[in-house]
């Protein structure tokens, strides 16, 4: 018998999504989340076509093409040269390729749109200062009276309901903080290009620009090694902090380095990934996003991972399996995608990051393959159909 309610904890990318892909099969949903208010943290996404694939299913997708960024190629760029290495174009041609845009845009616009569905969805409620802790099924029914057959847990790599779930995967700091910031699109200087994904690959470090449409600006992420400061999202960067970035990148060109010593209040997130162990309980409470696998961000799948794992949960509950059925199988399914997208980013982090020779190999390797076939490399990624 098909279950008629769940509850989600966590009310961000992934949850949002769940809640609506729950909805699509009738299912009412309950979504809590602890924070008083949504707030516009994050930074800049890319969203692929394998994403935007399931926004479009879930009727979200309209709202972000009238404000995001379709990029034209995504480029690969030497950050101590400024040579371009090579490209995958985009654009209009991964529409025509994998049958869905590209876009890029505030992690805030994502979740605006997501949440504005879920207010219109009658089948969705989602609760605001409504932290779930220790035995979750009595929290819930303390807030709502109610009893829920299914207990999804959206809420990140911090997440609570972990503790529900023996065997559970961990948290680890992966030793690599992302520092953020953006650049008033007046104010982006003229060797940046407006019009493209830009990956600058240099020695132990990364960095990635693209614009952001709806802000009139432009998002820069560079990837360094670093030490954490715990579990946070966003934190202020010290001037020794800031040092520390700037520092890692004295061997770049140096309208790079220029930039990333000017960069307006930048924040730093430390990267964490979440180790292997269970997704789900086997009856009543199962993991997606990065409260599941949480990954290193060298493929920019991060979001696109959530957005497909709460699609292709919310198919299997309301396939027609029980529980005990549907939850193994959505993970079986899941992990498998997950860890050949995770090993793809482990990949990517090696030739990004490549030093001495390894990196002159990469740049004449890369050189030499035309657009479309490194197109063809990521058929299984942006093609893949979350069902």
């Amino acid at each position: 018998m098909p279950i008629e309610r769940v509850a989600i904890i966590g009310a961000g990318v992934a949850g949002l999504t769940a809640a609506l892909s729950f909805a699509r099969h009738g299912i009412a949903c309950d979504i809590f989340e602890e924070a008083a208010e949504l707030m516009e943290v994050g930074a800049g996404l890319q969203i692929s076509p394998n994403a935007s694939r399931v926004l479009a299913r879930l009727g979200v997708l309209a709202a972000l093409e009238a404000v995001w960024a379709e990029p034209e190629r995504v480029a690969l760029v030497s950050g101590t040269s400024l040579r371009p290495l090579a490209h995958v174009p985009v654009g209009r041609f991964a529409r025509e390729r994998w049958g869905a845009p590209y876009g890029v845009l505030h992690r805030a616009t994502l979740q605006k749109a997501l949440l504005a569905a879920v207010e219109r969805n009658p089948l969705c409620t989602l609760h605001l200062d409504a932290p779930v802790r220790d035995d979750v099924h009595q929290a819930l029914a303390e807030m709502t009276h109610k009893d829920y057959p299914l207990i999804v847990g959206a809420d990140g790599v911090w997440s609570n309901l972990r503790a529900a779930i023996p065997g559970a995967p961990e948290p680890d700091f992966s030793g690599n903080i992302a520092w953020r910031f953006t650049v008033a699109r007046s104010e982006v200087p003229t060797w940046l290009a407006t019009n493209q994904v830009t990956a600058f690959l240099g020695p132990s470090t990364h960095l990635v620009a693209y614009p952001l449409k709806e802000m009139d600006g432009f998002n820069i992420v560079a990837i360094a090694s670093g030490l954490t400061p715990g579990q946070t999202w966003d934190a202020e960067a010290s001037d020794a902090q800031r040092h520390m970035l700037t520092s890692q990148f004295h061997r770049w060109d140096r309208r790079i380095a220029d930039l990333l010593k000017q960069a307006p209040n930048p924040t730093f997130w430390p990267l964490y990934e979440v180790s292997a162990g269970r997704w789900h309980n086997g009856r009543d409470k199962v993991l997606i996003g990065d409260a599941a696998h949480a990954m290193m961000p060298f493929a920019a799948q991060g979001a696109a991972m959530a957005i497909e794992d709460a699609f292709v949960l919310a198919n299997r509950v309301a396939g027609g399996l029980s529980l005990t059925e549907a939850l193994p199988a959505y993970e079986t399914v899941r992990r498998e995608r997950a860890a050949k997208v995770r090993a793809r980013g482990l990949f990517n982090r090696f030739a990004y990051h490549a030093r001495g020779p390894i990196r002159l190999g990469r740049d004449i390797v890369l050189s030499l393959r035309p657009p479309q076939s490194l197109a063809a490399d990521l058929d299984w990624i942006y093609g893949f159909t979350a069902e």
